[in-house]
């Protein structure tokens, strides 16, 4: 076969910042990166929300996080938490 077949393990994914946890599992991702404007030429920040299924509702706000693509759950979740990389600091 000259085409390659996608995998189920070929999902695309993404580390980003808790911003909300206030949903029943659910959470709201931040994922921010630097991209060069094409005119200027100097990098500006770029956000992007996701909203997260978090099975066990263990993702609490600052928490850095990886999300992983995956079937539609809701009408807006299509990522889900794959693991937690950084606890936030408790103040």
């Amino acid at each position: 076969m000259a085409e390659e077949i996608k995998k189920r393990g070929d999902r695309k994914t993404r580390i980003g910042t808790v911003a909300s946890d206030k949903g029943d599992k659910t959470i709201v991702v931040t994922i921010t990166r630097r991209v060069m404007h094409t005119k200027y030429k100097k990098y500006v920040k770029s956000r992007k929300r996701y909203q997260v299924h978090d099975e066990k509702n263990e993702c609490k706000e600052g928490d850095t996080v990886l999300i992983v693509e995956t079937r539609p759950i809701s009408k807006h979740k299509r990522w889900k938490v794959k693991e937690i990389i950084e606890k936030a600091p408790i103040l």
